[in-house]
């Protein structure tokens, strides 16, 4: 999926590990305190001076001399055991960045603020889709990734919210990510997923409504529309694939290895009926979540798109959009994921009502 929420079956990803910072480790200041606190330690002072020629002088003088000797030799390591420690610090601290941050996102693809006409970045195009069926006319050969927010409204991101509100109260994960599939029936409830049409049965009559699903296939066909004016490609060329779904995410542990939706993959290689992938982004980054931007991710310069309700991200499946999402560290972000294939044998039809 675009965003991998939940962790949907089939999901494959990478984890990178956060360095852990033992007491005494390069990366603690523990041990420098007791470093410090050895090196200001006041030296014990010799015996009364000896008359001259009482031979005392001659006797004590060895150990006078180490105890001048002493400090200065704790001075002189002192400067060298603070840089080793700095050194070690540093070390540590850009293993972390490399490690546990946020990939080094160095660019805004799209700002919050910004209210995009469109904005579309041409990349060159993976190998990913020659070891699949190419279907003249729509198969990838001018691959990218383009942010607009003159599709969809905030008016209609925030009914399209209330269907994903109202289907996720039905069930939810235990964990931080839940996915509700208006087309399957998927529902995330606990640490399992159910058919919310079986499950619940004729009780979906009073959860949704015709005008739900009506709002929902307009969406969808906007969305569709304008991949393919941006890749130059006919809309009748494109099919709805699967999952095509809602994702509710917040700041709850992980329960299930669906819930860690963070980590990096590529839509194609996990979902081979991908061909281009959409996002409609359901509610604002910032004002109702922190965390939980999304990532492409390219060496030294990833780029990150901000999420604002209504705003729609969309980019080809292939690995040229390796991406992620980063975790939510507050508050909830709602989003749907719409996928299209070229390949009409991976096609679905839009939900119903009845």
């Amino acid at each position: 999926m675009a965003e991998r929420v939940a962790r949907v079956p089939g999901r494959a990803g990478l984890a990178l590990p956060l360095p852990a910072f033992a007491p005494g480790s390069g990366g603690s200041c523990v041990p420098c305190g007791s470093t410090a606190a050895g090196a200001m330690a006041p030296q014990r002072r010799g015996a009364p001076k000896a008359h001259e020629g009482s031979g005392a002088t001659e006797r004590r003088r060895p150990s006078s001399m180490k105890s001048v000797r002493a400090p200065r030799e704790v001075w002189r390591k002192w400067p060298r055991a603070s840089l080793l420690g700095a050194s070690a610090t540093l070390v540590a601290l850009l293993l972390w960045g490399s490690l546990g941050g946020d990939d080094g996102v160095t660019e805004v693809l799209a700002h919050r603020s910004e209210v995009l006409p469109g904005r579309f970045i041409e990349v060159p195009c993976s190998e990913d889709y020659d070891s699949h069926r190419r279907f003249e006319g729509c198969s990838p050969t001018k691959c990218g990734r383009g942010v607009t927010d003159a599709v969809i409204t905030r008016d209609e991101a925030r009914r399209i919210r209330s269907i994903a509100e109202k289907g996720l109260s039905l069930g939810g994960s235990d964990g931080g990510a839940s996915i509700l599939d208006l087309h399957s029936g998927a529902l995330s409830v606990g640490k399992h997923f159910v058919n919310l049409y079986r499950y619940f049965g004729e009780k979906i009559e009073n959860i949704f409504s015709e005008e739900d699903f009506q709002l929902y296939r307009d969406v969808r066909q906007r969305v569709q529309l304008a991949i393919a004016q941006a890749f130059g490609i006919s809309t009748s060329s494109l099919y709805l694939t699967k999952p095509t779904f809602f994702s509710r995410i917040n700041s709850t542990e992980a329960q299930t290895a669906h819930d860690e939706y963070w980590h990096a993959h590529v839509d194609k290689v996990t979902y081979g009926s991908f061909d281009y992938t959409s996002l409609l982004y359901l509610s604002d980054y910032l004002d109702d979540f922190g965390g939980g931007r999304f990532v492409f991710m390219e060496e030294g310069a990833n780029k990150t798109v901000e999420p604002r309700a209504g705003r729609v991200s969309f980019f080809t499946s292939g690995s040229e959009n390796l991406h992620r999402v980063e975790k939510v560290h507050w508050g909830t972000r709602y989003a749907v994921t719409i996928a299209f294939s070229c390949n009409p044998d991976h096609g679905i039809a839009d939900p119903a009502f009845t």
